[in-house]
């Protein structure tokens, strides 16, 4: 390998080779940063929102609201927390120059969270329908929350380790 007509000995390509990787786990480091504080929120208030939004909607009879105002609240619901996450993204990459990622999570954290929370809000919507009792939705709701949070614990503390 040739730099500016000067061959590189095997320990500068060695060298080389190790900055390059170490900035790759930089990169990947900072893809792993926390979401923003504000979209943290967000995407806690509504994944604690789907719960109830779905029993609403899969409920046999009108429940607090008519079943078409409950599609109508989960249309909205969902455009704003795409908008917000559109905002989180483009904020961060223009921070960072790096794109918010998932993938570098570990996935023994976040597998279970992507077969379980759908199962927990489609679950409690069900027994809701079942038996008409409201606390499934609050119990999945409580659950959904805690899991949001846990989960952005857990990315803060996977950024600390890596940063």
């Amino acid at each position: 390998m040739e730099n500016n007509g000067v061959r590189l000995t095997p320990e500068q390509a060695r060298s080389a080779l190790a900055d390059t990787e170490q900035v790759r786990a930089s990169a990947a480091a900072l893809s792993a940063t926390p979401w923003p504080t504000w979209f943290f929120v967000a995407l806690t208030l509504y994944v604690a929102a789907l719960p109830i939004v779905y029993g609403g909607m899969m409920a046999d009879s009108d429940w607090l609201l008519p079943g078409p105002a409950w599609m109508g609240v989960m249309l909205a619901i969902t455009a704003v927390y795409g908008a917000l996450y559109a905002v989180a993204a483009k904020g961060w990459r223009n921070r960072t120059g790096v794109a918010l990622r998932l993938d570098v999570l570990p996935k023994r954290a976040s597998v279970p969270l992507v077969v379980c929370l759908p199962v927990l809000l489609v679950g409690a919507a069900l027994a809701f329908r079942a038996t008409g009792r409201p606390e499934w939705l609050i119990g999945a709701s409580l659950i959904s929350a805690a899991l949001s949070i846990g989960f952005h614990l857990a990315f803060v503390r996977l950024h600390r380790k890596t940063a």
